[in-house]
């Protein structure tokens, strides 16, 4: 079999075919191409060894980091696990696991191949998304990681028009303001000089306001993707009308990713943010990440009083006094550090963790970051003139 380079068929086409359509029914664009590709590849392998089977059809249909979680699930409820793993699934049940938490893009997949069609009918899609009143409320406050592929592309439209209103910030410098409040002395004595010396018309100058500057870090560990994946569309959203937004990700090191998410279209923009981190999904070192950004970073963005907006859920491996000291270097080199934390989700959340509790006293505020709620509560709280002289830690739930 691995003599012929003709695309096969049968049932090893049909249940590739069929996989490549689930796979787009959860959410992970598969073209032709791909599949046509993955016909040939499978031939070079054992067809008989799962393992390799897994290999070859993820280095074909996973192109981004975020896709490799929900491509695991689809293979593996896709495939059979006994000996005849190879045929296709007629009907997949849900598993019942009540008391386990779904995973990211778990519950997008069981709904993927719960569907009776798979085929692609674009017309019928864009009537799906079209939600009602109810709907759009419930939307509101579902946690992102327990959406569908169809949620999460309404969810992405509504947070692509979302707008960042202009929360101006005064600066220490003037310019010429006929409403002003300070005398203009050097455009007033020139002015008079033109009338023999008598002073008619008094000039005044008035503060510069400017954008805060918006500074975020994001965590990409595997249990923030999800929630980071969707926050990135809406920092990409403000920073066409924002342009001092400066974005870092961080799981077990730090990466600026500034430029790439100012690309045009917000693909392509978060495909390049994707390709520019090596540890997309994998652990956590906050306080490291923290040190790096503070040591290289610090002194080119946290200028002009910039606002901090830190996505994580605090749970540090490596939880020491280095932890606080970083955060309270942070915290002292902004305005105003906000901390979004999806585990506020929960109504009885403690903060028990070590990591978390070590970071908590250095934030003014401690927001939730799940659903579209969460976010719009964040809009209304940066929109919000910037509190000059006070700071004071306020908890918000969503």
């Amino acid at each position: 079999m691995a003599a012929d380079h003709q695309i096969p068929t049968g049932r090893t086409a049909d249940n590739i075919v069929g996989f490549a359509r689930a796979l787009r029914a959860a959410g992970i664009p598969v073209g032709p191409g791909a599949v046509i590709d993955a016909m040939n590849a499978v031939q070079l392998v054992d067809i008989g060894n799962r393992a390799d089977v897994f290999t070859t059809l993820e280095a074909i249909f996973v192109k981004r980091h975020e896709h490799a979680l929900i491509f695991a699930q689809a293979f593996d409820l896709f495939f059979r696990a006994a000996d005849e793993w190879k045929q296709m699934l007629d009907s997949v049940p849900l598993p019942d696991q009540p008391r386990k938490k779904p995973q990211a893009g778990s519950r997008r997949v069981q709904e993927a191949f719960s569907q009776t069609q798979m085929t692609e009918t674009p017309r019928a899609q864009a009537e799906e998304l079209r939600l009602s009143v109810s709907d759009k409320e419930i939307l509101q406050k579902k946690d992102f990681a327990q959406m569908t592929a169809a949620e999460i592309a309404e969810v992405t439209r509504a947070i692509a028009n979302m707008k960042l209103p202009q929360a101006e910030l005064r600066t220490r410098r003037y310019r010429p303001d006929a409403r002003g409040l300070k005398l203009d002395m050097r455009r007033t004595l020139r002015g008079s000089l033109r009338t023999g010396g008598d002073i008619i018309d008094i000039r005044k100058l008035g503060r510069i306001e400017k954008p805060a500057p918006i500074v975020a870090l994001l965590d990409i560990s595997g249990s923030m993707s999800e929630y980071t994946r969707l926050f990135l569309h809406f920092l990409h959203a403000i920073t066409d009308a924002r342009k001092r937004v400066s974005v870092f990700l961080f799981g077990t090191r730090l990466t600026n990713v500034t430029r790439a998410l100012r690309a045009r279209d917000p693909d392509e923009a978060l495909a390049s943010c994707s390709s520019a981190v090596e540890d997309w999904a994998g652990g956590t070192r906050i306080a490291t990440s923290l040190h790096t950004f503070n040591k290289l970073w610090g002194r080119r963005v946290l200028g002009q009083g910039a606002i901090v907006l830190l996505i994580s859920d605090g749970l540090e491996r490596e939880a020491d006094t280095r932890l606080a000291f970083e955060m309270d270097r942070l915290h002292r080199s902004c305005r105003r550090l906000i901390w979004l934390n999806p585990l506020l989700r929960y109504g009885g959340f403690e903060p028990k963790a070590q990591g978390i509790k070590m970071m908590l006293p250095h934030v003014d505020e401690f927001r939730p970051v799940h659903n579209l709620k969460s976010i719009e509560g964040l809009i209304e709280a940066l929109s919000a003139m910037p509190q000059l002289h006070h700071r004071s830690l306020t908890r918000s739930a969503a």
